[in-house]
């Protein structure tokens, strides 16, 4: 089921590669810098909203979920392909709007189906799982660069098929192995996670290496095959450990499990054990009877750590933080990856440079949702610093990041694709986990969709409002200075270092003021993460194998 999860996750980050392909769709259909940027808000609207997904979730079983989400990934890339493709009819902006918007929001119910699962199966290391979970997805865009590569060569247009119909069908194929299991310990657990971190390390790593080799030397086609098998294999590489362990287990319910041929005699069950099982009925039915209601009182909520309902979160004080600091945070990283492909060009830089930063962007941000699920773990267990706290530091990393595009220098393009792929990976894994340990997980598949919805309005105020507007502004005064006019030029294209200026120096303003705000809830949730944020759920384990162990006794 992990693996599963792994390869669709590994497929859920298409929304990451628009600044590969969004100069095609810019040339193709004659959008100025404005409209090309209220496309990509429409994608981050749809790849932020997943409200719908998370309720449907919340009814329907993650097969279903990832069903829905697959035909909406195919529909909705492969419309843009044939409009780019010119095979269609030229769309009209609002219609290239609604199959982005459609084709992103699908990666929310592989979200959904697949990562809220694992984390319901893993309540006590979600943190980690998590982190390896969202660290696939960080990795996806540097994954899909190699395989269009080996599968169409250096041709934009055709990612965006591959984008199509390549995540729909790893959803497909693994749409049973996701559900939910009971909740149990295992135990090598923790060293399987560390297994699967330093796979994908070394994938990343991988990753990093073929990226750089690729701009330094001229690879053949079947040089860019080549690459491609590699790192096929390092996906693949999960499912040995999956294997390996799941026959380990066999193994250890064989070797425990009675003789069936045997006559033995046992002893009546003791009183306790007899009273003890049929109590847990008894206790399940108080456990249901109490569940908290969806929509619960509003003005009586809940101690941090325990069950929230919808409203009772939403409306929650934590939450609304959570929101300022996810539109000003989540909102700039998005706006800056968005407007990577243009960056590239208004600084003079080739296409194949423009795809190496889209590529560190991907696998930096694979490092810092890594380090949000893993290295975060450790130091709020060993250290006990809020989690908060690491996402105000991500936020100060994006403003520097913001700063090194405003102010460029030689090479300052790649440092600040490394920061802001870095800063967004942690923040984004951050939100998800700090949602589950302040709300719970009874309504998880909905608050953690409801938690990223400020992500597209501060990435429609930031990159349409402030970037496009800038960036046109500055684009017509050039146009103007040549002595020509919009309607003289299909493009509208600014060069130079003053495109971006600006408007960046604005995004690292925004950012220091999302860490500000992040610090208020590093005060109010200081003392709750002093304590022990995972004692409830080792109870939970604990009942369930006593649980397991008097039927095994009684029965054996």
């Amino acid at each position: 089921m992990m693996f599963a999860s792994f390869l669709i996750m590994a497929g859920a980050g298409a929304t990451y590669l628009f600044g590969v392909y969004s100069k095609e769709i810019k040339a193709t259909l004659g959008y100025d810098q404005t409209t090309l940027n209220i496309l990509s808000t429409c994608k981050d609207l749809g790849a932020n909203i997943g409200v719908l997904s998370g309720l449907l979730a919340e009814i329907a079983p993650p097969w279903f979920v990832l069903l829905v989400g697959a035909a909406m990934n195919f529909a909705g890339y492969f419309m843009i392909w044939l409009a780019v493709m010119r095979k269609i009819a030229k769309p009209k902006v609002w219609q290239m709007c609604m199959y982005i918007c459609i084709g992103a929001n699908s990666q929310n119910f592989a979200n959904t189906g697949s990562l809220v699962t694992c984390v319901k199966n893993f309540p006590e290391s979600r943190g980690m799982m998590l982190g390896i979970m969202k660290g696939f997805v960080g990795l996806s865009g540097a994954v899909f660069t190699q395989l269009y590569l080996a599968i169409y060569g250096n041709d934009a247009k055709s990612m965006i098929l591959l984008i199509g119909w390549l995540p729909a069908l790893i959803s497909i194929v693994f749409v049973y192995t996701v559900r939910t299991l009971k909740v149990s310990s295992h135990p090598n657990e923790l060293k399987v996670f560390y297994q699967y971190l330093y796979i994908t390390i070394a994938m990343a790593l991988c990753l990093m290496g073929l990226t750089i080799a690729q701009k330094q030397v001229d690879f053949s086609h079947y040089g860019y095959v080549g690459s491609a098998i590699v790192v096929c294999a390092f996906i693949c590489m999960p499912l040995l450990i999956a294997f390996r362990e799941e026959y380990a287990t066999w193994k250890l319910k064989k070797h425990r499990a009675p003789a069936p041929t045997s006559i033995v005699v046992h002893e009546p069950a003791k009183k306790s054990e007899i009273s003890e099982i049929e109590e847990e009925p008894q206790t399940q039915n108080k456990e249901d009877h109490d569940e908290v209601p969806c929509c619960g009182n509003i003005f009586k909520k809940p101690k941090r750590g325990e069950d929230y309902g919808i409203l009772q979160a939403l409306l929650s004080v934590d939450m609304l933080i959570l929101f300022m600091a996810t539109f000003c945070g989540l909102g700039c990283s998005l706006t800056a990856m968005d407007n990577l492909g243009q960056i590239g060009e208004s600084l003079g830089y080739q296409q194949h440079v423009v795809n190496t930063f889209v590529s560190l962007v991907s696998i930096w941000n694979y490092f810092g949702r890594v380090f949000a699920g893993f290295v975060s773990e450790i130091i709020l267990l060993k250290y006990k610093v809020p989690r908060p706290l690491i996402m105000a530091i991500a936020l100060i990393l994006s403003a520097i990041g913001d700063l090194l595009i405003a102010f460029p220098i030689p090479g300052s393009v790649y440092i600040a694709s490394l920061l802001v792929g870095f800063s967004f990976g942690a923040q984004l894994t951050l939100l998800f986990i700090i949602i589950s340990e302040l709300f719970g997980l009874k309504y998880y598949s909905t608050l953690f969709n409801c938690g990223q919805l400020a992500s597209p309005l501060g990435s429609y105020v930031l990159n349409v409002v402030v970037v496009g507007r800038f960036y046109d502004r500055e684009a017509m005064r050039q146009l103007a200075e040549k002595g020509l006019t919009r309607a003289m030029v299909k493009e509208l294209t600014c060069i130079g270092k003053e495109c971006y200026r600006l408007s960046f120096s604005i995004l690292a303003g925004v950012n220091v003021f999302g860490a500000l705000v992040t610090f208020i809830l590093v005060m109010r949730t200081r003392k709750y993460y002093s304590g022990d944020i995972y004692e409830k759920f080792r109870k939970e384990i604990a009942a369930n194998e006593k649980k397991n162990q008097i039927k095994t006794k009684n029965c054996g």
